[in-house]
């Protein structure tokens, strides 16, 4: 893990009450990300975080891993593989549907993105409840591939979403709230 001080990112990260719904808190990182600053620390330490794993792919669930998960395949010198949500792929897709803190909800990928061959970090910008990435996690692992490694930008820990992921699989994120 890297030894970064990111309070000057978490520091920009913008609060929005009741979105989407009613109750939730939602943590939008976009402010963060239109900084310069701050995105590029970010992007300085996924690389640092997968450097040496050997990694083939980056899968990045839509839409805010898209940013980040880019952002490391290019940096690692992999292949990116979206994670979309339903009908916005156009060959055949697997899918696995999921419960949110605010509803069920469904995620598609490529029948053919990921091998056994291949050395996978699944990529999210925000560890809440889990939901998401365990389907996403479920999608990557039904197509075999030598390792899986997830991360996050960042998680907020009083959701405790990760309990719902696995416990023999590396979770990070860059920093907690």
């Amino acid at each position: 893990m890297t030894n970064r001080n990111f309070d000057c990112v978490k520091a920009l990260v913008r609060n929005i009450p009741d979105f989407p719904v009613k109750g939730v808190q939602f943590k939008d990182l976009t402010t963060a990300l239109k900084n310069p600053e701050a995105l590029t620390l970010m992007a300085d330490a996924l690389e640092e975080l997968y450097r040496d794993r050997g990694v083939t792919k980056v899968a990045g669930i839509e839409s805010r891993g898209f940013i980040g998960g880019a952002l490391m395949a290019v940096r690692l010198g992999a292949g990116f593989v979206p994670i979309r949500k339903p009908g916005k792929l156009p060959a055949d897709t697997i899918s696995a549907t999921y419960e949110k803190e605010y509803g069920a909800d469904t995620i598609e990928m490529h029948r053919d993105a990921i091998t056994p061959d291949d050395v996978v970090v699944i990529h999210d910008d925000l560890l809440a409840t889990g939901g998401t990435m365990q389907a996403a996690y479920e999608l990557v692992k039904s197509m075999n591939p030598r390792a899986i490694y997830i991360n996050f930008l960042c998680s907020i820990k009083a959701l405790k979403g990760r309990d719902k992921l696995p416990q023999d699989v590396e979770v990070t994120s860059l920093f907690d709230f």
